[in-house]
């Protein structure tokens, strides 16, 4: 069942990517449209404001669409084969699933459901691509693209009589999904208006949860990493209705102007939700301190390599907020520093809410200028220096806490083993003469086979391979005999920065060439 989550939870990342460029086009023209930052040019009318209104109405394409693209992307991640087809399967069916929804609600009164033929539409309904429907959010998607790609997965290659041959594949996917539909929409029709009220009464709740709530929430976000379940914490407030009803990114983005020019009220006032955003802190204040921290205490005549394995991740986690690189650099080594690192990091998320920090925090320096300084600074710029002072005290307490448990423990952080292993990528050639004097070769295009080759050998070859994911920095490799899987140290010749194992649950920490290396495994295994 674990595997299963992973999995799933590696699905939803593949379309959550996507949301940081679309939040930074909406951060970015909020600034340019506003008058108090650029001055006159950017009054409404204008030539400047009518051309940064176009850009951002191409920014908020995903927001619009975000149920669609959840719909699209999941299947992409959790299709066996076939992922393009399956992912036009699961738009078709989730678009069939939501014209039976409009058909039930307008057509029978037992649902008491109306829907306005013109207007704004109340809340609880929503449209589609369109079609106007009741609004499940993306559960509703993500729930739909399951179910066809459980269809896709079982009936994909279903053989049917020659007569019937023009509805195998894709036919005979759509077919099942459109006859599963008809009831689904019909028990959603029925029972989603009551869950609603249940997903209002968690949003009150967590509203008025305060401290305690931000504290739990954060620590937990960063706990599940290593099972790669985080998905499951973060995704409902950033996208679901969790903490608000369209989700914490898209309500941010769609308020900020709102939020920016009023200087009546405190950011807090305005949005108190938006302290479960505040996760990203860790990441630029807390991660670049710990890497310091492990510096410092690496051996002499191993600063010079350390300083290369850890100044790119820390810069990648600062300023992007992909943070695995580094925090499973210090989790292979001491998980005791990782669970510090998870507890520093919501008490510094729960100490800044106390103080009235919210917002759209949730990655890295980037979109801390871009979604929440700049826009912000007129009115509410008392909180970004808040923020900042918090936020670098933390980074003091990270940098001597990591310091103290590394010397005093004792722990293996880089360049403090006590064997010299030295990570290095091969090519396929000197893969294969493994034993004899190798070279070390670059991370591009050219090499991606050749670190396929390796994880595939280390796991025990194609023939033991059962399933293959990945989420952004992960190869995520369901195995049919774990004992066949080599060592840590076999499969980190490929260039992983470390492996993660539960049972027959395999994940190979890659980097961000993940899907370069991800391709070129699926070919081999072909």
């Amino acid at each position: 069942m674990i595997q299963k989550l992973q999995r799933f939870g590696g699905a939803m990342l593949m379309p959550s990517v996507l949301f940081a460029f679309a939040g930074l086009v909406v951060g970015i023209t909020s600034i340019f449209k506003n008058p108090d930052l650029v001055g006159n040019i950017a009054l409404e009318g204008t030539l400047w404001y009518k051309f940064w209104f176009v850009v951002e109405q191409g920014g908020w394409t995903l927001f619009n669409q975000m149920p669609v693209v959840f719909a699209l992307g999941i299947p992409i991640g959790l299709a066996k084969k076939a992922n393009g087809r399956a992912a036009l399967e699961a738009f078709v069916i989730y678009m069939t699933f939501n014209y039976f929804i409009n058909a039930f609600i307008t057509q029978f009164p037992l649902f008491g459901i109306e829907i306005p033929a013109e207007g704004k539409l109340p809340t609880g309904l929503t449209s589609i691509a369109g079609v106007k429907t009741l609004d499940t959010s993306i559960i509703g998607s993500i729930i739909i693209a399951g179910i066809s790609v459980w269809i896709h997965n079982k009936y994909f290659d279903k053989k049917l009589p020659e007569l019937l041959g023009i509805f195998q594949g894709t036919s005979f996917v759509i077919i099942i999904g459109f006859l599963l539909m008809i009831p689904t929409a019909f028990v959603t029709a029925l029972l989603w208006p009551k869950v609603q009220l249940g997903i209002a009464a968690l949003q009150g709740f967590l509203k008025v949860s305060g401290v305690i709530g931000v504290f739990t929430y954060t620590l937990l976000e960063r706990l599940l990493i290593p099972t790669g379940l985080h998905h499951f914490i973060y995704g409902p407030f950033m996208f679901g209705p969790a903490a608000v009803e369209t989700g914490i990114t898209a309500y941010w983005a769609t308020h900020i102007q709102e939020f920016a020019a009023n200087s009546q009220m405190t950011l807090k006032e305005l949005f108190p939700q938006g302290g479960f955003s505040l996760h990203g802190n860790s990441k630029v204040f807390g991660l670049p301190a710990a890497a310091l921290a492990m510096y410092v205490t690496a051996q002499t005549k191993k600063k010079k390599i350390v300083a290369g394995l850890l100044i790119p991740a820390a810069l990648t986690g600062f300023l992007t907020g992909i943070t695995e690189p580094i925090e499973f650099t210090f989790l292979f080594a001491a998980p005791m520093l990782f669970v510090v690192h998870a507890v520093l990091g919501a008490l510094m998320s729960s100490i800044m809410y106390s103080f009235g920090v919210v917002g759209n925090f949730g990655s890295g320096l980037i979109d801390f200028v871009a979604l929440n300084w700049l826009p912000m600074f007129s009115n509410h710029s008392a909180q970004m220096f808040v923020q900042i002072t918090i936020g670098l005290i933390f980074s003091v307490i990270y940098f001597f806490v990591f310091r103290f448990l590394i010397l005093k423990f004792n722990l293996n952080t880089p360049g403090r083993e006590k064997e010299d292993t030295e990570t290095k990528l091969y090519t396929k050639q000197d893969y294969k003469n493994k034993d004899k004097e190798v070279t070390v070769v670059k991370d591009d295009a050219s090499t991606h086979t050749d670190q396929a080759i390796i994880i595939l050998e280390g796991l025990g070859g194609k023939d033991n391979i059962n399933e293959v994911t990945n989420c952004v920095t992960r190869l995520r490799v369901n195995v049919l005999d774990e004992s066949l899987v080599k060592d840590d140290n076999f499969l980190k010749q490929s260039g992983a920065m470390g492996v993660v194992r539960n049972g027959k649950s395999v994940q190979v920490i890659i980097g961000f060439s993940v899907g370069q290396v991800r391709e070129a495994f699926d070919n081999l295994l072909k």
